[in-house]
């Protein structure tokens, strides 16, 4: 429980790690719950890691990487009004662990949320995110960097759910899949009744590098209210031929002229992070999650 009290200002991000260790430990279900206060700020980073494996994509040789993990993890966010909270997720399972996690938010008037969840391991991988925007002018801010390699499977499922007058919420997921791995994001964004002038917006976009690799994307929009607006959108598609050409002409190699691509593709989102310490290890863990494709 990270509890900040009202008017409060925590000038420095609170760390949360779970370690996921042990050949005996088969399943582990942690809960985090930030409670904001009236008029307070504060900074969040919780990371998930298994044994033997770092934030910039590397593993170790432990056996512990192969056995079957199930991980749960659920996160609270309450906002009360005026509150602005900046939080931010990292997970770095092992290619075995199966994850199950949950990213709730409520927002109460005139605050702000600021997510940001980075996803680089485990072999299968769930996010759902839901953000209830339950006061006027409240704001959340929804971003996600994800890379999946080998067979992975990487799903996300997002909830924009406006339920007052006034309300933004702002989402953005960026990807990239190689070799044999998988991924899906299925999103809404929901206007009730009595949320005028509400402006949501939802964007997923997706790398596919290799022909054995896959990416769905579903946006959908669910609106009972006048006088709002709203939009969706989504790309699936390999590295763009004609910026790999023009790489190429100038003499870069095509294996390096892909990286140069794909850093590019997560350079604006890593950009967008919203805790500035953490911006230049999650740069670092995506450039070395995609260091050796196609090497």
């Amino acid at each position: 429980m990270i509890d900040v009290a009202p008017g409060a200002t925590v000038v420095d991000p609170v760390i949360v790690v779970h370690l996921v260790a042990g050949a005996h430990v088969q399943a582990v279900f942690p809960r985090t719950v930030v409670r904001a206060g009236a008029g307070s700020s504060a900074a969040v980073v919780e990371i998930v890691v298994a044994a033997d494996t770092d934030l910039l994509g590397g593993t170790g040789d432990s056996p512990e990487l192969t056995l079957e993990h199930l991980v749960v993890p659920v996160t609270e966010l309450l906002l009360a009004d005026d509150a602005s909270v900046h939080y931010v997720s990292i997970q770095s399972l092992g290619p075995a662990t199966w994850q199950l996690a949950h990213q709730a938010s409520v927002i109460g008037a005139r605050s702000e949320l600021h997510s940001f969840a980075v996803a680089l391991g485990g072999g299968y991988a769930r996010l759902r995110t839901d953000s209830a925007l339950v006061g006027e002018s409240g704001t959340s801010r929804l971003r996600a960097a994800f890379i999946g390699r080998n067979d992975q499977m990487l799903d996300f499922r997002t909830l924009q759910d406006h339920r007052a007058p006034k309300t933004t919420s702002d989402l953005l997921f960026m990807g990239a899949v190689a070799d044999t791995a998988h991924s899906v994001y299925s999103g809404l964004i929901r206007v009730q009744r009595g949320a005028i002038r509400s402006d949501a917006m939802q964007t997923n976009h997706n790398l596919v590098l290799d022909e054995g690799a896959h990416a769905d994307s579903v946006p959908n929009l669910d609106i009972e209210e006048n006088d709002v607006r709203c939009s969706h959108g989504s790309t699936v598609g390999p590295v763009d031929e004609d910026q790999r050409y023009y790489l190429e002409s100038r003499g870069i190699e095509s294996s390096m002229a892909e990286r140069l691509i794909v850093a590019g593709f997560f350079e604006n989102i890593a950009s967008q992070v919203p805790v500035p310490g953490v911006h230049s290890t999650i740069s670092r863990a995506l450039a070395a999650r995609t260091g050796d494709h196609g090497a």
